[in-house]
């Protein structure tokens, strides 16, 4: 592992308990470091013990009367393609893709919002528009030389947005986006095929998945993907990570 910036400059702060957006009738707390100066491996260390990334802002739970969020990786070298994920595969042989550092536009914006809508009126997420300045926080901020988007086009138009952090030992899954027009090629599930042929190109091992959560259709679609392992706990910076393999 590379050695870490020594000089990095960081704020460490909690939230106050609110309502959990996986779990009906529990709340949750989040331990939140932000960072302006994080290098890769910083982020490598944080991400292999279950932190999580949006802009400057790496984050875990620490919920005090629930441990249901578990962290979840593919080991790409026990990883083995479904059926119905080579269909997914076969249906975007002509899905254009651009991998890049991550940008914003009007279309990036008009595009999260009509997904985000869907899905508010198809699984009842919450909805909120988000606007420019909001999403460059979110994802544009803090991604350095590791934080990468990939870009799905069809029709000449951008159908789906893929942000992801490339790590020292893998990619780890920040957030995906579609338009909901384009479903019939589960963009979702090609996003993640995609992830692991990069890494594979790269020599790397793991797609972290980021939280699961047993019960939540939010997270259904990740163990649909062999090779799983989940992380024991939330370590510390000073302990091992533990990963599990998972018998799927």
């Amino acid at each position: 592992m590379k050695k870490q910036n020594t000089n990095m400059e960081f704020t460490d702060f909690c939230t106050l308990d609110y309502p959990c957006a996986y779990l009906e009738g529990r709340n949750t707390r989040m331990l939140y470091r932000y960072t302006e100066d994080a290098d890769e491996a910083f982020c490598t260390t944080v991400i292999q013990r279950g932190w999580r990334r949006f802009g400057n802002f790496y984050f875990y739970p620490i919920c005090a009367s629930c441990n249901e969020c578990k962290s979840l990786r593919i080991d790409i070298n026990r990883f083995k393609m479904s059926r119905s994920q080579k269909k997914a595969y076969k249906r975007n042989l002509d899905t254009g893709i651009i991998v890049r550092r991550p940008t914003i536009s009007d279309e990036h914006i008009e595009l999260y919002n009509r997904y985000h809508k869907w899905k508010s009126q198809k699984d009842a997420w919450k909805y909120k528009e988000i606007n420019l300045s909001e999403y460059y926080e979110n994802f544009a901020q803090g991604a350095h030389g590791f934080g990468k988007e990939v870009l799905y086009v069809r029709d000449d138009k951008l159908v789906g947005v893929d942000l992801i952090d490339i790590v020292e030992d893998g990619i780890s899954a920040i957030y995906f986006f579609y338009d909901p027009d384009y479903a019939y090629y589960s963009l979702g599930t090609f996003s993640l095929l995609y992830q692991i042929e990069i890494a594979k190109s790269m020599g790397l091992r793991y797609i972290y998945l980021g939280y699961w959560v047993d019960g939540c259709k939010a997270f259904a679609y990740k163990k649909r993907f062999s090779g799983l392992e989940i992380l024991d706990g939330f370590p510390n910076m000073e302990e091992e990570p533990q990963w599990i393999p998972l018998d799927n």
